[in-house]
C-alpha cells in the first residue's frame, strides 16, 4: 500500500523524498535527511514530498521483527560489517551488524510495501543506512521491472553501455579509458546504476550509489549494450546470445535475491525483458585505449 502525502503533512513530521530510477523513495523521521547525514550522493535525487511513493521507510522504529528464517549471510566490506538476509510470513528482513556499531535492521512488509528500520533510533550509521536503503529499494523496484546492476556505465550519443565484471576486473579502468580515448563519452555511474524496463524498452538510470567514484547523476538513457569484461593478454570481443547472455548479466544483479523464490522470479523476469532489447558482448581485454576503441567500434560502429 502506497502512502500519499501533501506538503501540509511535511510540516507535521520530517519527510524527505528521493526520485530514483523514476520511482519515489520516501523517508520519515529524524534520519530522513540523508544529505544532512553526509550522504551527499542523494542530493541530486531529492524532490519535494508529494503524491504517492513506491517505498516509504520509517527511520526511527524501535520494535523490530521477532523471528525470521535466514536465507543467506554475507560481508559488507565498506561498513566492516556482517549482513544476514531472511524472511518470515510477512516480511523480508536485512540485518547489518558489526563489532563496534549497533545492528541496523530493515524490515520490508510484504503487505504494505513499506519498510521499518531502527537506524535512527540506535544512532544512524550513514554507511549502514546507505546500504540498507539500496537493499530494500531494490526489493521494491524489482517488483516493478527495475533493478540495480553492479556495473560502470558510459553514455555516448545519447545511449548507455553497461560494463560488467567481478570486482577487480577493471570496469572503472575501462570506462576511464573510454573517457580518455572516445570523444563524447561520459560516465553515468561507476557502481550501481538501475536498469528499468519501460514500455518494452530498457533504460539505464544514474543513482545515489556509485561506489568509490562520486558520480551521482539524476539522468537516464536507453540501454544500447551490455559488455562483460575479463582480463586477458589480448583484446578480443564477441557477441553473446541466449544462455550465455543471461549468464553474463545475472551475476551483476542483487545476489541475495537468488535465495528467495519470489524475488528470484522478479529478478529473472526483469533480466529477460532487458535482454530482449539489448546487445550483449564478452570483452577479453588489456587495460589500454585499444580495448576501449575495440568495444566502442563494436557497439557503436565507430570510435569517433
Amino acid at each position: 500500500m502506497c502512502e500519499n502525502y501533501t506538503l501540509t503533512d511535511r510540516k507535521m513530521e520530517q519527510i524527505h523524498d528521493y526520485m530514483i530510477a523514476s520511482h519515489r523513495l520516501r523517508l520519515r523521521g529524524e534520519a530522513s535527511d540523508l544529505v544532512a547525514m553526509g550522504l551527499r550522493g542523494f542530493a541530486p535525487f531529492e524532490v519535494e514530498p508529494e503524491g504517492e511513493a513506491l517505498l516509504t521507510v520509517d527511520t526511527a522504529c524501535e520494535d523490530m521483527p521477532a523471528e525470521y528464517d535466514i536465507l543467506t549471510e554475507f560481508d559488507f566490506e565498506e561498513g566492516q560489517a556482517r549482513c544476514s538476509f531472511g524472511r518470515n510470513a510477512d516480511s523480508w528482513v536485512l540485518r547489518i551488524a558489526s563489532a563496534t556499531q549497533p545492528a541496523h535492521i530493515f524490515t520490508y512488509d510484504r503487505h504494505t510495501k513499506s519498510v521499518r528500520t531502527n537506524g535512527g533510533a540506535v544512532g544512524c550509521n550513514p554507511s549502514f543506512m546507505r546500504f540498507g536503503l539500496w537493499f530494500v529499494f531494490n526489493i521494491a523496484t524489482v517488483q516493478h521491472m527495475a533493478a540495480a546492476v553492479h556495473s560502470s556505465v558510459i553514455v555516448k550519443d545519447g545511449c548507455a553501455v553497461m560494463f560488467l565484471g567481478e570486482s577487480g576486473t577493471g570496469k572503472s579502468t575501462h570506462t576511464r579509458l573510454w573517457r580518455e580515448t572516445i570523444a563524447g563519452a561520459t560516465l553515468l555511474n561507476d557502481d550501481s546504476p538501475f536498469v528499468s524496463v519501460e514500455d518494452g524498452r530498457a533504460m539505464v538510470y544514474g543513482s545515489p550509489w556509485s561506489g568509490k567514484t562520486p558520480c551521482y547523476k539524476a539522468e537516464s538513457y536507453p540501454l544500447l549494450a551490455v559488455v562483460r569484461l575479463s582480463q586477458a593478454p589480448h583484446n578480443r570481443i564477441r557477441p553473446l546470445k541466449g544462455v550465455q547472455a543471461i549468464g553474463a548479466l545475472l551475476p551483476s544483479l542483487p545476489p541475495a535475491f537468488a535465495f528467495d523464490a519470489e524475488l528470484e522470479e522478479h529478478t529473472l523476469a526483469t533480466l529477460s525483458a532487458v535482454l530482449r532489447g539489448a546487445k550483449v558482448y564478452h570483452l577479453e581485454c588489456l587495460p589500454n585505449g585499444e580495448a576501449a576503441r575495440l568495444s566502442c567500434e563494436t557497439v557503436f560502429g565507430d570510435a569517433d
